[in-house]
């Protein structure tokens, strides 16, 4: 067996006794002829006697010379309409297929293979007595590895089940079979039409065992170790596919390159016409000629061609120009080409071969891959099978795989009955936290409760204010809360113990940013202050808005606040100076994202705002919406906004235009009261008791995550909050139609 990896063929080509370098037989007509004679010629064939195989077998065997003859079609024309249409990355899967059905026509008939081949051998003419004798040889060799291979077989068997625990990774990124399906019809385009041979003269193809036939159409180590410095197959000389002058063994012409590479026998399309008496002599005359001759030859020759005969060039001309580069290239190399594949891409081309597999694993490769989808880390997953040594598992790989499982989940995945946590009675839930698997509810019942958002209990109820509790934050253990009375107060969450009470302002705290450990509050007394968490000390004020502060942002540098006098205004804190103060809105200012760059403010005007921070220049105004802009999510410049008109809309603030408008026929029918958005989703909730699935990009509806059986008649969600895994919901209503609960839904997968 040479070093080629055609073991299918070059198998073959044994039992008809032909043991030459597979290159050979690919450029030798005999292969198909013999294919095409137990294919469409078995019916032709002299009658049977009593003793033969019945019919049945017959078609069955013709059955496998189908394939057969379909596989070395496909060596013989290159599988360049396989590869034109992406159908080499999904070659092993093919090959896998045809496998299973090569192992269940041959087990059915290992019962009658020796019976058939005497019988056929009778019928065989005396001129082919040579081959039969070399093809018994070849026979009793490769009998005699059977019990030597069938040790090294079962080896590879137990790698297998590794295997296909690897092929498990890409089923869920396979969007249909039709690949599939055009592989399994690509094999018949090219036949061979000038080759005629009587059948009753040929000697029947001796079938292989079960065993063999297994062992010959697994690729094995010759196709993994497809190396740099394999050397190419030592063939004999072969003939000029122009019958002009012999060739070496060393290609210098293309149609040399095309002999070497077995398709010399498909260079003449056209069998009904006659080759004119003038192209000898043409051909010549073109060989005389030098290499820049040649060029422009060629060139005036192409512009002179009709379009289907340059496509008939280009037909014969790109097979040579396919290979498996990837292979021959340094592994640096080939992973730095692997490195423009999307993920999904790269789990199909692990299934070309073993090779490209173990390139396709790499785990600084998947780490890259992770590390552009926002994936921060690995996960290491306890494998109870063995794979083949020198193989290793990618951390990285596994962490993208469960984030596409979980991703799945959440766009089309079973909706599990959600957890229920109740514990607020009938009062409003203000405002809403999730960290890890910490839930914190504040409620206008005075009090903030801590729940396990694994098992949905109670941990912790913080009881201490005297007024309603409007706003929190929350960061590791630490919980700080807002509220009617007049102050902040700091908790221990594990605990449940107030660590802080920060008094100075006097009314409402109606907002609050939390950065490391300062905290800044907005309140309706028209002040900001800034606190230190860790000491309780009051550190800044900021006094300049002549009504209730709203909103309000703080990224360690600068303090951005909105209020209901219609202006944003931007803060140094350190020396509680106002650098800015945006005008431009006609309304209260009820919403505010900040990113360090741009401040955007929403309006009850209808209209958001987007400024420079630095200059204080109104640099967009979004309009579109036509109500309150009640909630606002920022990231990357992208900004999604929720409407009091039951809309949510999509921007890029560095253009002001609007992407996608979230509406339709499954929108929202009321207020949206609450949003959060990642890369590929947006999470949006509304006063009809619904929360929606849209898709970020595309801006289509997916499905109802919640939906309310109060919804429309007084149920309403007010609060979302979500992980990568989990969604938690605060949900109730104004008349008593609904309970006020939390609800958390789980999307997350088993990894073992």
């Amino acid at each position: 067996m040479c070093g080629c990896g055609c073991s299918i063929i070059s198998s073959l080509m044994k039992r008809l006794g032909r043991s030459t370098c597979c290159k050979d037989l690919l450029s030798c007509s005999f292969t198909s002829g013999q294919l095409e004679i137990l294919s469409n010629g078995l019916s032709t064939q002299p009658k049977v006697t009593a003793n033969s195989t019945p019919s049945a077998n017959l078609v069955k065997v013709q059955e496998v010379a189908s394939w057969l003859l379909e596989m070395n079609q496909e060596l013989l024309s290159g599988g360049s309409k396989r590869r034109r249409t992406g159908g080499s990355l999904r070659g092993n899967a093919s090959l896998s297929h045809g496998e299973e059905e090569m192992n269940r026509v041959v087990e059915e008939q290992e019962g009658h293979c020796a019976r058939f081949a005497d019988g056929g051998g009778a019928e065989a003419s005396s001129s082919n007595s040579d081959e039969v004798q070399v093809a018994t040889a070849e026979e009793e060799e490769n009998n005699n590895r059977v019990t030597v291979e069938a040790e090294e077989e079962n080896k590879e068997e137990e790698q297998e089940d590794g295997e296909e625990e690897m092929d498990q990774d890409s089923d869920d990124f396979e969007q249909s079979d039709d690949s599939r399906e055009d592989d399994s019809t690509n094999g018949n385009d090219v036949t061979d039409q000038n080759y005629n041979i009587d059948v009753a003269n040929q000697q029947p193809l001796p079938l292989l065992t079960k065993n063999q036939m297994k062992r010959k159409l697994d690729p094995g180590p010759e196709v993994r170790s497809f190396s740099s410095g394999k050397k190419p197959c030592k063939g004999s000389e072969y003939k000029s596919t122009t019958g002009l002058v012999p060739c070496s063994a060393t290609p210098t012409t293309f149609g040399d390159l095309r002999a070497a590479n077995g398709q010399g026998q498909q260079r003449r399309r056209l069998t009904t016409v006659q080759p004119p008496p003038e192209l000898q002599d043409w051909l010549k005359t073109f060989q005389s000629w030098s290499g820049p001759e040649r060029l422009l030859a060629l060139d005036e020759l192409i512009d002179s061609c009709e379009p289907t005969q340059v496509k008939h060039m280009m037909q014969v001309i790109e097979p040579q120009f396919q290979r498996d580069f990837i292979s021959l290239l340094p592994k640096e190399l080939a992973l730095y080409v692997l490195s423009f594949l999307d993920p999904k891409d790269l789990l199909q081309a692990a299934q070309t071969c073993r090779y490209w597999r173990i390139l396709a694993e790499d785990n600084l490769l998947w780490r890259e891959k992770c590390k552009e989808e926002g994936i921060d880390e690995p996960v290491y997953i306890k494998r109870r099978k063995v794979i083949k040594p020198g193989f290793a598992h990618s951390p990285w790989k596994s962490a993208y795989i469960r984030q596409h499982r979980i991703d799945t989940n959440w766009r089309c995945g079973d909706l599990k009955t959600p957890k229920v946590l109740k514990g607020h009675d009938d009062h409003v839930i203000t405002c809403l936290q999730f960290c890890g698997n910490r839930i914190v509810s504040g409620s206008d019942d005075n009090t903030l409760k801590v729940w396990s958002a694994v098992t949905g209990k109670c941990l912790r109820t913080l009881v201490g204010h005297t007024g309603g509790v409007w706003s929190s934050q929350m960061r590791g253990n630490i919980i700080i809360s807002g509220s009617t009375d007049r102050t902040l107060k700091v908790w221990n969450a594990d605990s449940g113990e107030c660590i802080h009470t920060l008094y100075g302002h006097t009314s409402t705290v109606r907002c609050m940013h939390l950065h490391e450990n300062r905290v800044v509050s907005g309140s309706r007394d028209a002040t900001l202050r800034i606190w230190d968490i860790e000491t309780g000390q009051c550190l800044h004020v900021l006094m300049g808005h002549v009504a209730a502060v709203r909103c309000v942002q703080y990224d360690g540098r600068r303090v951005v606040s909105g209020a209901y006098d219609f202006m944003v205004k931007v803060w140094d804190p350190e020396t509680e100076t106002c650098l800015h103060t945006l005008q431009g809105h006609t309304n209260r200012v009820y919403s505010l994202q900040f990113d360090g760059i741009h401040v955007v403010s929403g309006s009850l005007d209808t209209s958001i705002r987007v400024w420079d921070v630095e200059t204080g220049n109104c640099i967009h105004t979004l309009t579109g919406h036509q109500s309150l802009t009640s909630g606002m999510e920022l990231k990357d410049n992208t900004l999604v906004s929720g409407n009091a008109d039951s809309t949510v809309k999509i921007w890029d603030i560095k253009t002001g235009q609007c992407l996608q408008t979230l509406q339709g026929p499954n929108k929202h029918q009321s207020a949206v009261t609450c949003l959060q958005f990642n890369k590929n989703f947006v999470i949006t909730s509304s006063d009809d008791g619904t929360v929606k699935l849209w898709d970020l990009k595309t801006g289509e509806f997916i499905r109802n995550l919640v939906t309310l059986e109060s919804g429309g008649s007084g149920g309403v969600v007010w609060r979302i909050r979500a992980s990568n895994t989990k969604l938690v919901c605060a949900v109730g209503s104004r008349n008593g139609t609904e309970e006020t609960k939390l609800l958390v839904l789980d999307f997350d997968v088993d990894m073992k």
